[in-house]
């Protein structure tokens, strides 16, 4: 089950527009897709209520009887929303379940020095440090009309870290994601632009999103292991009881 989580510990970074952006592109896939909020605003679980069932279904976390949340069942693929201020232990635990992290980065020098922070206690930590956990910085919010792009693009450059692509500001998110859509959701023709923009991004993402299968030879029963349930994920104010995995 490849997990993508979206981090970055500045407010107002565009994370849940990118992991909504995901979480639609990977239901137009055909994958049996999550999207989790672990942030206390619910930004992305106010998103889900607002998309309307016709469209590519997009599951939320559920909550067991004993007020855990849990992947439902039959989920192939998991995008995180994570809340800001991510760090120590919360992050930590994020990178032991993720296969991947996007740091979302707008131009301005309090997002990159935010996200250069936050990005250096990744590299701290071994997942992360070892690329079991890929690491890569998306351009959010970038005017075209300035050096910008070119700004990001040195800023990832000397941190050795990988950045794809840059998304546009542009009022079309605004006004997609208020109706519970994204631009994968619009004609093609509409968005045009943008979906280009986005392409080397998926390029980016569809190793991740969709693993080549890995020959391995079968373990002794006494030494298989599991990896650990994922746990503390934050729903409105309130941290919940660990959250497991369920097939």
């Amino acid at each position: 089950m490849p997990v993508i989580a979206v981090v970055n510990r500045k407010g107002g970074s565009g994370k849940s527009t990118f992991a909504a952006h995901v979480a639609a592109w990977c239901a137009r896939q055909g994958h049996a897709v999550m999207l989790g909020d672990i942030d206390r605003q619910q930004s992305s679980r106010g998103w889900l209520r607002r998309r309307d069932p016709s469209l590519p279904g997009i599951a939320p976390w559920t909550v067991d009887q004993k007020n855990v949340l849990r992947v439902p069942t039959g989920i192939t693929h998991v995008v995180l929303d994570t809340p800001g201020g991510l760090h120590g232990f919360e992050l930590a635990r994020i990178v032991m379940f993720a296969d991947a992290i996007v740091l979302p980065v707008c131009p301005s020098v309090f997002d990159r020095e935010s996200a250069a922070a936050c990005h250096a206690e990744l590299m701290t930590l071994p997942r992360a440090a070892k690329g079991q956990c890929k690491l890569a910085a998306i351009g959010m919010r970038v005017d075209g009309r300035t050096n910008a792009a070119a700004v990001l693009k040195d800023w990832a450059a000397e941190r050795n870290l990988e950045m794809p692509g840059h998304l546009r500001e542009t009022q079309l998110y605004v006004r997609s994601l208020e109706r519970g859509l994204t631009l994968f959701d619009l004609p093609p023709s509409q968005v045009a632009t943008d979906l280009a923009q986005w392409e080397p991004v998926l390029d980016w993402l569809r190793p991740v999103m969709n693993p080549a299968p890995v020959a391995r030879e079968p373990a002794p029963r006494d030494v298989l292991r599991t990896r650990t349930p994922m746990s503390g994920v934050l729903a409105g104010a309130r941290p919940l009881n660990p959250v497991q995995r369920v097939a």
